[in-house]
């Protein structure tokens, strides 16, 4: 063998063993280091297994779809020394403090198989819980059946679609020595008010959920179904909007990391809205949905999880509280950790975009090769759920006009090649909305829920919020230093945009790209 095949095949091994040194420091940060605490929740909740009868069928195992490898990622390890209000606290795994609600049974040899714990934050003040051996009753939930086309159930109450429970709609199994008739309750008020915190939550359907639930003995805990994937129950407020959509899919994402769980959970909505645009990403980001009244019968899980409201994500929680965070990336932080900085917004515009099946490990760093993508958010009529009469409110009154200069504008851009991409989202699907986020260079619109994809967009993307005067919220410009993306706004004094200040604005931002 000469020298230089000699070198070749010197360099393929160290590449070979690089690769797997990586692979392997990957697989060692995704592995949740687990409590003893924790443990010993994982070790009885493989371990205790209801025999199969007639009442306690078991339906075959679903698939569950695994967790992709993000370049964002970082370990989501339980520890107690996550600093208070730190950005790991609100964005990542700030759940430190373990409530057991019900023990694990230590004894293997008692028939009971219920357990119930809550992890809790105190800087989001929220709870995120999980159990085993739980049981639903869908009959004593009530709300509308959910799930339906929207044009079947156009004057639908709000009230209707949204969970009420009665004592029992949850039960958990409590062992032979555990008195029926009814049962105890779970949890007393005093720990619902410490870990489950109303707040300024007029309606807190999970503290709800968890103060329904009651303790059964073994004899009357009888299943018609039992789910033996991890599962995650979810009730959506304001589901038809993309910005709360986003922060219930941030939440669900968020438990699913905090509780370790080794894949992605399925999703069953105890709430009774009917589909929307937005179950795409649903569908895309968990293993399964489907809706707590699709069941007959009482419906048994060998693990379920309660992620916190949106309303009490970071997302939303800092619209009126100081987040000072700003973003960075991964690898930054791996090498030096910083409190006032967080990857985790990175993280999950990567989990969204890979569900879709779009690749994460590109970054766009270089000049494109076919141009610049400026992409035009746009705000179309729509009927979005049955209390909606199909007309968007405008934010922009003239935003017709805008979009028209700027065709022109962008046909005519001699430095570089500009393709002006018209954001019809109304009229998109979710991936094909990701996509056009993901392929933009700059991304421009009137203040509205569409622009909170940004989440998914490019490190270098830049961001051109138009704001009117009626809208001067902070919605985009905190997602935009949450992600440590660049961000600029045009305030008007009304809703009237001047197109030749837009195009001042959007060619100095190109020639920042080097345009």
């Amino acid at each position: 063998m000469n020298r230089r095949n000699l070198l070749l095949l010197k360099i393929l091994l160290f590449l070979f063993a690089l690769n797997s040194l990586s692979l392997l420091l990957y697989f060692t940060s995704n592995s949740r280091t687990l409590t003893p605490a924790q443990t010993q929740t994982h070790h009885f909740f493989s371990l205790n297994r209801l025999p199969l009868t007639d009442q306690n069928r078991r339906l075959p195992h679903r698939y569950s779809k695994p967790w992709p490898i993000l370049p964002s990622y970082l370990p989501w390890s339980q520890t107690t020394q996550v600093p208070f209000r730190s950005c790991e606290a609100y964005f990542g795994n700030g759940f430190t403090t373990a409530v057991d609600l019900l023990k694990p049974k230590k004894d293997l040899s008692s028939n009971r198989m219920g357990w119930f714990r809550c992890w809790f934050s105190d800087t989001l003040r929220s709870s995120v819980c999980e159990g085993g051996g739980l049981r639903m009753y869908p009959e004593k939930i009530k709300m509308s059946r959910g799930g339906e086309v929207l044009e079947e159930v156009i004057g639908r109450g709000e009230e209707e679609e949204l969970p009420e429970y009665e004592d029992g709609a949850f039960e958990i199994d409590g062992g032979d020595g555990v008195d029926g008739g009814g049962g105890q309750r779970l949890v007393t008020q005093e720990l619902l008010d410490r870990y489950v915190p109303k707040g300024q939550i007029d309606q807190h359907t999970m503290r709800e959920l968890i103060g329904s639930i009651r303790i059964v003995p073994s004899a009357e805990f009888q299943c018609n179904e039992w789910i033996e994937e991890p599962t995650l129950l979810v009730t959506r407020f304001e589901y038809a909007n993309l910005f709360h959509t986003f922060t219930d899919w941030y939440s669900a994402y968020v438990a699913s990391r905090v509780t370790g769980l080794p894949h992605r959970p399925h999703l069953v909505f105890v709430d009774g809205h009917c589909m929307t645009a937005l179950e795409e990403t649903w569908k895309a980001l968990f293993s399964s949905l489907r809706y707590a009244k699709n069941f007959s019968g009482p419906v048994c899980f060998r693990h379920a999880i309660l992620s916190p409201l949106g309303y009490e994500t970071p997302l939303f929680k800092g619209l009126s509280e100081t987040i000072s965070c700003h973003g960075a990336s991964a690898p930054d932080l791996w090498q030096h950790p910083d409190d006032r900085k967080t990857a985790r917004m990175s993280e999950f515009g990567e989990m969204i975009k890979a569900s879709f099946g779009f690749p994460v490990h590109r970054h766009r760093f270089e000049k494109p090769t076919s141009g610049h993508n400026v992409l035009f958010v746009r705000r179309e009529d729509y009927l979005a759920h049955p209390r909606h009469r199909g007309k968007v409110e405008s934010r922009l009154s003239n935003e017709q006009e805008v979009f028209d200069a700027l065709q022109n504008w962008a046909s005519n851009h001699k430095e570089c090649k500009i393709n002006l991409v018209n954001g019809l989202f109304a009229h998109m699907s979710m991936k094909e909305q990701v996509q056009a986020i993901q392929d933009a260079s700059v991304i421009i619109g009137a203040h509205g829920a569409g622009l909170t994809h940004m989440v998914s967009a490019m490190p270098k993307t830049v961001i051109l919020e138009i704001i009117s005067s009626q809208y001067r919220r902070p919605h985009f410009a905190l997602i935009a230093q949450w992600k440590g993306l660049e961000y600029h706004a045009i305030n008007l004094d009304g809703s009237f945009a001047s197109p030749p200040v837009v195009i001042d604005r959007l060619n100095g931002i190109i020639r920042s790209l080097g345009c």
